[in-house]
């Protein structure tokens, strides 16, 4: 491999950021379902959710490999507030910061002022990239209770238990928030 001043020469990868379309469900579902941490939905849910709300998530590929994906939604009687509900990268291609520009990515896209996701406690992976986005934009980030564990069905109904999911807000967003470079 070549170097340069001692250090490995970097090989350049194509990443390609772009709207998720029809073909891309069955990736979102093998990606969020190769998390392992992700509640994992239907293949048809993933299917609507690349048909219906592609305008407002996103999907990575790495050298035309699906990598990772958004999804989110504007939110009913609420168009300046962007609702994340996953984020995803599959194991083979984190630590490329991936997360951050798909997320970067599809903020920009929506024109919102304002994002919402819920994450749960433990989840110190999601903190840190709501946090940074917050951080990018200036903007304050605000953790408030929203679902409690009683909310969600029994363990024994479900076959897990589930965490609270606090919600997070992220205001103002800017339209063009910059980025540390990767």
């Amino acid at each position: 491999m070549a170097t340069t001043e001692g250090h490995p020469a970097q090989t350049r990868e194509s990443i390609d950021l772009r709207p998720p379309a029809r073909g891309d469900g069955a990736d979102l579902w093998r990606i969020a379902r190769g998390t392992g941490v992700l509640d994992v939905n239907t293949p048809y849910a993933y299917l609507l959710w690349v048909q219906d709300f592609s305008a407002t998530s996103v999907v990575a590929t790495v050298d035309g490999e699906p990598a990772g994906f958004i999804t989110g939604y504007l939110k009913p009687g609420r168009a300046d507030t962007l609702f994340i509900w996953q984020v995803a990268v599959d194991a083979a291609f984190r630590g490329r910061g991936l997360a951050s520009r798909m997320l970067d990515d599809v903020v920009a896209r929506s024109g919102a002022q304002r994002l919402e996701t819920t994450i749960t406690s433990d989840n110190a992976a999601s903190i840190a990239l709501f946090t940074g986005l917050a951080r990018n934009h200036g903007a304050e980030i605000v953790r408030t209770d929203l679902f409690t564990e009683d909310l969600f069905p029994k363990a024994e109904e479900s076959g897990e238990a589930h965490a609270a999911e606090d919600l997070y807000t992220v205001e103002p967003l800017r339209a063009a928030a910059t980025s540390p470079a990767d």
